[in-house]
């Protein structure tokens, strides 16, 4: 799948994609950056709202695992289960979220379960990066359902 496509995805899908002005801008097998601008995310600080952020960067994280299981040729429903957001700096801009894998065993263990029991976990990070720095942190815990198609 490449960029264009996951843009699309996204916005047909999940549809505060769409509103939030999220733009995909690199789609790899271990990697995935979405990018999103500051107007429609912004707060009352005149910085990214911090909710905004978040979703930011869980789209990152989703779209690294549904881009992976579709070139696996894997069918499934992808839904978070769990996540934890680091806050380090105020994004007062334009931003990014690079999504990755830390472990890629983890990856492995996850396809054998899923393709063994129909079912299967596994954690997701995601950095926000904002003028040349990382201005926050997100690490998603993920589910996937064999079978079912997001």
């Amino acid at each position: 799948m490449n960029e264009q496509a996951l843009q699309q995805y996204l916005y047909d899908h999940i549809p505060l994609s769409k509103a939030m002005q999220v733009e995909v801008k690199r789609v790899h097998a271990d990697e995935v950056t979405v990018a999103a601008p500051l107007a429609p995310n912004i707060n009352h600080r005149e910085t990214v709202f911090g909710g905004s952020a978040s979703a930011v960067a869980i789209l990152a994280a989703w779209s690294l695992l549904h881009t992976r299981l579709r070139s696996a040729g894997i069918e499934s429903r992808l839904v978070i289960q769990s996540n934890t957001m680091h806050y380090d700096l105020p994004i007062a801009g334009d931003f990014t979220a690079r999504a990755f894998i830390e472990q890629e065993d983890d990856w492995r263990h996850f396809i054998r379960m899923l393709t063994r029991k129909g079912k299967a976990r596994i954690s997701v990070s995601s950095v926000l990066e904002y003028n040349g720095a990382q201005a926050g942190r997100l690490t998603g815990e993920f589910v996937a359902l064999a079978g079912a198609t997001d």
